[in-house]
């Protein structure tokens, strides 16, 4: 495959079963073969990327020093500012050439997450910049949630049977600041090859080359989408659920070319989680004979853990 399909998710929230069908088999065939698509049709409006790309740029453009007073020591960067170089991909010690920050769940003081997840972390420098982003987040996912819906179905489960897992899913929307590129790179990409660890990502800001998405023969393919369109990508958690049947791809942010390095990038994916008590054993009817069991049993907390010590998030 040398291109990301493109879907419709107005397919699926139609009234006619054949175009909702059409969607289920669209997105899972895709899901199969690259474990990519370009979705048109989502919850997001124009106003609100356009204002939250605006926010995102004014909180980038900050001092070093107030930025840094919003990374918070003890969490594994799961909320606000994420410095410049911190993380890295799975097995490299480079840094990724990037900054970002962290927007998580929104739950009620008496959920039984409300004391596992770390409060939002509140810019006073930019008023408008929190309301953005949450905003952004709830459409986001409630984009995902038709997403794997429509999955489910696909997978041969009941069109719900994510419902439970993602509502307070411990699902993260990082604004990405790739800044210019200033000297030679020693070994550093903008983001090294990885797989995502979550269930999906949504990926808003794919407009641009930079983005590359490797195919079943080890080539490089550039992951454009229109205007209008979300990249959305199957993660390693639900690789691992679907004993690999949805393949998680591994991707990458390449540097662009020199006479561009003055420039800088932003995108904005969104981390579609589960709750961290959902086990993320591989479904029965995802093993048979051609297809043994992969993976051990994990629960998604675990596996996130995991993940964020091999990413020098958390440190041991």
């Amino acid at each position: 495959m040398q291109n990301i399909p493109s879907v419709d998710l107005r397919d699926f929230l139609s009234d006619d079963p054949k175009r909702k069908q059409k969607f289920v088999n669209e997105i899972g065939s895709a899901f199969e073969e690259i474990g990519f698509v370009a979705l048109k049709g989502h919850f997001l409006n124009d106003q609100l990327v356009e204002e939250l790309y605006g926010e995102i740029r004014n909180f980038f453009a900050l001092p070093v020093a107030t930025k840094k007073s919003y990374e918070i020591p003890g969490i594994g960067g799961q909320r606000g500012y994420v410095s410049f170089g911190t993380e890295h991909a799975k097995g490299r010690k480079e840094g990724d050439l990037k900054e970002f920050w962290h927007f998580g769940q929104y739950v009620a003081n008496d959920s039984k997450y409300a004391t596992e997840y770390p409060e939002n972390v509140v810019v006073a420098e930019l008023p408008k910049f929190n309301s953005a982003g949450k905003e952004a987040y709830q459409m986001l996912e409630k984009t995902g949630v038709y997403v794997l819906r429509a999955l489910a179905l696909h997978l041969g489960l009941g069109e719900f049977y994510f419902d439970e897992y993602a509502k307070e899913g411990n699902s993260i929307l990082r604004p990405i600041h790739y800044p210019p590129i200033t000297a030679e790179p020693a070994n550093a990409i903008r983001a090294a090859a990885h797989g995502d660890i979550n269930l999906i990502t949504l990926l808003m800001g794919a407009q641009g080359k930079g983005l590359q998405v490797q195919n079943h023969d080890g080539q490089w393919i550039d992951a454009i989408a229109q205007p209008d369109e979300l990249v959305i990508n199957v993660g390693d958690m639900l690789s691992r659920h679907t004993n690999n049947k949805l393949k998680s791809t591994i991707h990458q942010v390449v540097n662009p070319p020199r006479e561009l390095w003055g420039t800088s990038r932003y995108s904005i994916p969104f981390f579609m989680h589960p709750v961290s008590d959902m086990k993320l054993d591989c479904l029965e009817n995802c093993i048979d004979a051609e297809n043994p069991k992969k993976f051990e049993d994990i629960t998604a907390g675990t596996y996130l853990y995991e993940r964020l010590v091999d990413l020098g998030l958390i440190k041991v």
